[in-house]
Parts: C-alpha cells; structure tokens; sequence
C-alpha cells in the first residue's frame, strides 16, 4: 500500500481542511485526477492525483482539518506515478473527468522531451506565482523542485512579509464569512439620523440597541432565523443581540441576550462584561452563539457607510459609521447639525427592501427622538 500524504500548498499554511471529495475507495485513478478539493485561508484547491492506480483509503472526511504531510489517501501496491502527465501543462491532452472504467492514455511519448521533476502543489504554486518551470533549476533530491526553488524566483516581488497560518478565531472567521457569501442575498439601504440633540456623553451603543428594539416592533421579520432547506423562517420574540467586536485574534460577536427586558443599566454592565471576556479569551462558547440580529458600531473605528456581512441563519445586520457634521436650515438659518450614519444589510431571499426601509426608519425615528 502506497500513501499520499497532503503537500505543502504553499504561504506557510500548516492544514487544509476537506471541502469535498470527487473520488471514493475502489475507484480506479489516473495520474493528475482530481481526488480532493481543500480550503486554506480563503482559497479552494484542487489536488490531484501523482499516481494511477486503484483507491484503497480516504484519510479524513469532509470538514476534517488534516496537517501538511499526514496521509490523504491509501493507494494500492500497483500504483505507479506518470512521469509524462504534467500537471498543470498542456491542458488540451489532459484526461478528462469522466467514468473511472476509461483505460488512461499513455501520454508519456508526447511529454519526454519536457519531463519536471516537481510535485503537483508545486506545479500548483508555479501557476499562481506565473512562473515556468521549466526556468528553475531544482534543489531538491534527483533535482526535483521544491517549494522554495519556487519561492525564491518570485521573492523579488514581495520580499517584506511574515507568513501567519490562518488558525482558530481566523479559521471560524473564514468559515463563516465564506459560508455567508455562498449563502446570502444581501442587499443595503443606508439612511442617516439627526443626533444633534444628543448629549455629548450620550451612550451610542446603547441608543442603537434600543432603536433597534423599535426597528424590530415595526418590522419583526427581521429578527428571524432562515431556513431555506426547511422553508421555514423563524422569527424571534426576545432580542439576542449579537455585537461585532474588533480584536487582533480576529472578529468575536457575543450576545447580549433579551435586550428588551434589560434596563440601560444592565445593557450596559452586560455590554462591559462581554468584552472584557472577548478580550481576555475567557467569553464561554455558548455567549457566541444563538444571534439573531446583529449590530456593528464600525464608526468608532472609521467609515460612514458599509456594506455588512449576514451570517445565517440571521437575516439582517445594523452597522452605525462615524458620526459626521453637515449644514442644514432650521427656523430659516443655517446651522450644524450632527448626523449617525446608519448601514441595514439584510438577506433579500426573506426579507423585502420596504420591510427593511420600515426598519431602517423606525430605528432613524427613534434616534432622532430627544431623550431626557
């Protein structure tokens, strides 16, 4: 038994994780096959097979994280590699995807005079990098090229960098974003409140969270839950309202649960002690989860307006920019008034753009009321 091991695919990445796998054991392959489609960082790879023969053996299943040179995949005793298959060359003569049963064709006589000796991550790398093989002078045993032959002829292009691996709040970063962007419909309304009547230690966050609260009486699909599979959509009598918070580990959303039955005094404790724990790693796994709205306060940071990320099974997302000052007339004069700029993204699959302009206007409305 012969095993294929998972190859360095290059940028420091230390795993892959299995996205899906296109062969299963028994299948018989040929060389340059694809067997298995693999994500690192934000990128889906395909790796194909080095060697032709049959399957005894899948290492791993779909979601599974496996490490740089662990098994992938058992082949049988008569496996062989193709010398004349080049990955990643000559498309037009390479096999196509179809019934395992078709014999392979022997392409090696086409190949001799252009054999490399370079494995298929690799080769891989080379076509990123825009690189030739064929002007690379191989390092490695019998003269094989490695990654870093690669490497080295495009570091003239980026030469001041570190390699960081994408792990744990990164990774569930990626995942989540990655399964928003294949998922969602999203679309974005963007309207701006008159706070000038605002004092100037007024709690922003938690005014936003109390406009939302009105946002959701006047519109309460979206507070909701979407499941397209189910056809259902599950919408929400209490507020768990998740809030982006920046850190260097990557992006957290703790919930601050049952917003409506909260005084502001308790909003705010509970606020306080979310990201204290946020930061200090110490926030229990289930304060994570279970949104089912979300608020972005990014104007603390920089930006008027943005277009937000709905993370499902949620359907809408709040986002507040940084507050800015404009001209406006009042009583026949002009004066400065200051304005919250406001971004709704919601999942247009459930939700209409007139449910989501009633919110948008609700949660405005409520802003722009004085409170004493």
């Amino acid at each position: 038994m012969k095993v294929f091991r998972l190859p360095d695919l290059g940028e420091g990445l230390k795993d892959a994780e299995i996205v899906s796998w296109h062969v299963s054991p028994g299948d018989h392959v040929v060389v340059d096959q694809p067997l298995v489609s693999v994500e690192t960082d934000k990128a889906v790879i395909e790796i194909p097979s080095p060697w032709a023969g049959n399957i005894v053996e899948l290492f791993g299943e779909t979601g599974d994280v496996i490490e740089t040179g662990s098994g992938l995949v058992a082949f049988d005793g008569e496996a062989r590699s193709d010398p004349g298959a080049i990955v990643g060359s000559l498309p037009e003569l390479r096999p196509e995807k179809t019934d395992s049963s078709r014999p392979h064709q022997d392409l090696s006589n086409h190949f001799e005079a252009d054999r490399i000796n370079a494995s298929p991550a690799v080769r891989h790398l080379a076509r990123e990098r825009g690189i030739d093989l064929k002007t690379i002078q191989g390092s490695g045993p019998d003269g094989a090229i490695t990654t870093q032959d690669v490497e080295s002829q495009s570091a003239p292009f980026a030469t001041d960098f570190e390699v960081e691996p994408i792990t744990g709040v990164r990774r569930a970063m990626v995942r989540s974003m990655s399964r928003s962007a294949a998922e969602v419909v999203p679309a974005t309304v963007t309207d701006q409140a008159d706070i000038e009547h605002w004092p100037e230690n007024a709690d922003i966050t938690i005014r936003l969270v109390r406009a939302i609260e009105v946002g959701v009486a006047a519109e309460p699909g979206l507070n909701a839950w979407f499941y397209p599979d189910k056809g259902e959509r599950w919408v929400h009598r209490n507020i768990d309202l998740g809030l982006a918070v920046d850190t260097p580990d990557g992006l957290f959303a703790p919930v601050l649960r049952s917003t409506a039955s909260r005084s502001d005094q308790e909003l705010r404790e509970g606020l306080e002690k979310l990201r204290h724990d946020v930061r200090a790693r110490s926030i229990p796994s289930n304060e994570l989860r279970g949104q089912t709205m979300s608020l972005s306060n990014f104007g603390m940071i920089g930006g008027r307006y943005a277009v937000l990320v709905v993370v499902p099974p949620q359907v809408a997302i709040l986002g507040a920019g940084k507050i800015t000052t404009q001209a406006v007339m009042e009583n026949g004069e002009i004066k400065i008034h200051r304005f919250l700029p406001l971004s709704l993204t919601f999942d247009h699959r459930i939700v209409t753009g007139g449910e989501a302009a009633r919110f948008l206007s609700a949660v405005m409305m409520s802003l722009q009321i004085e409170k004493s």
